[in-house]
């Protein structure tokens, strides 16, 4: 099937916005268990914080191996092979256990987090209690990645984002009666936060199966009539999944490390990139989206074995994608000033902010366009390029560079001093700018080896 222009781009957007919100519901979450984690002190703040940081790090990086569902069931999603998508699902279904075991035993085993990170002992007790509830949600987070994955693939991101809608809803009420007690329970201050996230996991879970079991619509998958385990589909996973896992490690590392480098600096410079942090976060759930609709696509059209459909998406998608990244760029510079004042009323932090969002926007620019050209390999399965290249440019580059523009007291200050500038001058912006560098050039090695493999698909 062609698309008119106009209706690829209507097709694009009705595909991007469900994921976008459902991500941005997700990221809710931690914001409700900041602002709520706040009321109750900085302990159970600073606890909260902390246990979240390390669950994230250790959720993101086994999630990414069931990424490698969503390419693989589009291109049978195109091709109409559904008694395949079943057994890949089944698949899926499989390595949860797999992967939940490591990934329990990471959260539950705190000894090396606290060591590492040496918080007071009022924040490292509440900090136990936060990672344990998580490693007990953590199979159930793990199991609903799948499910997304599916959806995603076959065009039904809505019903993920309404499932991640109605986990908003109750995380509120649900980390009230946690943290404050009642009903039985007893109070477990900042801990009930992570309590909360893994109750809500288990809900989304069963009200996951229940759709898939009742809506009639996913019964030409035959999604549970078969579990046994076929290696042959695991292994596809694997081989596609394990690449995606380790680049997604590398982005999350990169921006804890960037964190934990600039602490050295002081409060006001960590504040700063700690909003600037918050703000990439959002900005990026609009190249994700747009990315993620474009890559269901281009892979439903090389299942179907229509190539010249992909093409027709990939250029429209391409336009959207960098139009969009252009735009958020573009309002993040222009509004830079009531942005800051968003989140704080700090004036010394609000200056600080203003002029770390140039370099912000700029860096949202290039990660829009890397983040397209890396889902659009994906769609071809194409993950083992993607990762080493994060390799080289977010840790060689992002990092490397950012530590000689911050700290380097001697090469980086004499370069700097030829465009007027200092290391006191630059804050946060050093890792930044490195961090705008790092994306270009992933950028340019993404787009050869794209080009590199629509030439093979044509061949």
């Amino acid at each position: 099937m062609q698309y008119s222009s106009r209706g690829l781009t209507r097709r694009l957007l009705s595909l991007a916005w469900p994921v976008f919100i459902g991500q941005l519901a997700v990221m809710l979450n931690g914001v409700i268990d900041t602002v709520m984690a706040a009321r109750l002190g900085t302990t159970d703040l600073a606890a909260v914080g902390l246990g979240a940081s390390i669950y994230i790090t250790v959720y993101v990086s086994f999630m990414g191996v069931l990424l490698a569902l969503q390419p693989i069931v589009a291109q049978h999603f195109g091709a109409k092979r559904f008694d395949a998508i079943g057994r890949s699902f089944v698949a899926g279904l499989w390595l949860v256990p797999l992967l939940s075991a490591p990934g329990c035993l990471a959260l539950a085993w705190t000894t090396p987090w606290i060591a590492a990170s040496q918080p007071p002992a009022a924040v490292a007790e509440i900090t136990r209690a936060y990672l344990w509830a998580v490693a007990f949600g953590l199979p159930a987070a793990l199991f609903f990645r799948v499910f997304y994955a599916f959806n995603t693939a076959v065009a039904r991101p809505k019903v993920v984002m309404t499932l991640n809608l109605i986990g908003v809803a109750l995380k509120v009420p649900l980390n009230a009666w946690f943290m404050q007690g009642g009903l039985g329970l007893p109070a477990m201050g900042g801990a009930g936060c992570g309590a909360a996230t893994a109750v809500i996991m288990w809900l989304l879970l069963a009200l996951a199966i229940l759709w898939l079991k009742f809506d009639p619509w996913y019964r030409r998958f035959n999604l549970f009539e078969d579990r046994s385990l076929r290696w042959s589909e695991l292994r596809e996973v694997l081989r596609l999944g394990i690449p995606i896992a380790i680049g997604y490690g590398v982005e999350v590392a990169s921006f804890t490390f960037m964190a934990l480098f600039l602490a050295r600096q002081g409060e006001l410079t960590a504040a700063s990139h700690q909003i600037a942090a918050n703000l990439t976060g959002v900005c990026y759930m609009v190249a994700l989206g747009l990315s993620s609709a474009c890559s269901v696509l281009v892979a439903q059209s090389i299942g179907a074995q229509d190539l010249s459909q992909a093409r027709q998406v990939l250029r429209r998608g391409w336009r959207v994608a960098w139009l969009a990244g252009a735009l958020v760029a573009s309002l993040v510079v222009l509004l830079r000033e009531p942005i800051a004042r968003m989140y704080t009323a700090d004036p010394a932090l609000i200056a600080a902010t203003v002029a770390l969002l140039p370099w912000v926007a700029g860096y949202h620019f290039f990660d829009a366009v890397q983040t397209f050209l890396v889902y659009q390999l994906r769609a071809f399965k194409v993950t083992t390029w993607p990762m080493i290249i994060y390799f080289v440019a977010l840790w060689g580059i992002g990092l490397g560079g950012g530590w000689w523009l911050t700290f380097d007291a001697s090469s980086a200050a004499s370069a700097l001093q030829i465009i007027g500038l200092t290391q006191s001058d630059l804050g946060a912006a050093g890792f930044w700018t490195a961090g705008m560098l790092s994306l270009v050039i992933a950028s340019i090695a993404l787009a050869f080896v794209f080009r590199a493999t629509l030439r093979s698909a044509r061949a």
